[in-house]
């Protein structure tokens, strides 16, 4: 029942990423964390959000900014994929064996930067678009600092959803239980 819980909650989060919202103001983060946290399984905790971001991605690059290329894509940057990956790590380091709200805010706040840090130096390393100087890390570090705060919000806000409406369905269900046990007793 938890997994079906926690896939439900994740589905949800990612299809979330559909709707229009702020740049940078998504799930992604949250539900490296939350995954990584919830599904016990270290190769389940690491495919269903990896999936979950390939799958919505598909959608994101081919339909709603399929205009913007003349062939399929098939994956979002790999610098995204190699913070997510790191997101999910920080998430099975710090709450796969104790959840609590300090703990969350913490991942999730240490999420953001990591996030930030690894996008931003993969656009300065990759794209051309900054000279590949100190000067130019900085400079793409600066031209990503307007989208930080959105990131930052998204992963405290997704994260905040993710956990505490799990925690809450599972108290939910659990009470559900004990007064049908009740009842049969």
């Amino acid at each position: 029942m938890k997994y079906r819980i926690a896939l439900a909650l994740i589905m949800l989060a990612i299809l979330s990423r559909l709707l229009p919202h702020p740049p940078n103001f998504t799930p992604i983060a949250a539900v490296g964390l939350f995954g990584a946290s919830v599904l016990g399984r270290p190769w389940l905790a690491v495919a269903v959000p990896f999936l979950s971001l390939f799958l919505s991605d598909l959608y994101i690059n081919n339909v709603v900014y399929g205009h913007f290329s003349d062939h399929f894509v098939w994956f979002g940057s790999l610098w995204v994929y190699a913070a997510f990956g790191v997101v999910i790590a920080l998430g099975r380091m710090l709450l796969s064996h104790q959840v609590n709200a300090s703990r969350v805010v913490l991942a999730s706040l240490s999420a953001s930067v990591l996030f930030f840090l690894l996008t931003n130096f993969g656009v300065w390393a990759t794209s051309g678009m900054y000279p590949h100087t100190t000067a130019g890390l900085i400079a793409c570090y600066v031209a990503g600092l307007p989208f930080f705060g959105n990131t930052v919000l998204g992963d405290l806000l997704y994260s905040a959803a993710l956990f505490g409406g799990y925690a809450w369905v599972i108290r939910y269900w659990q009470r559900r239980q004990q007064a049908v046990d009740a009842i049969k007793s």
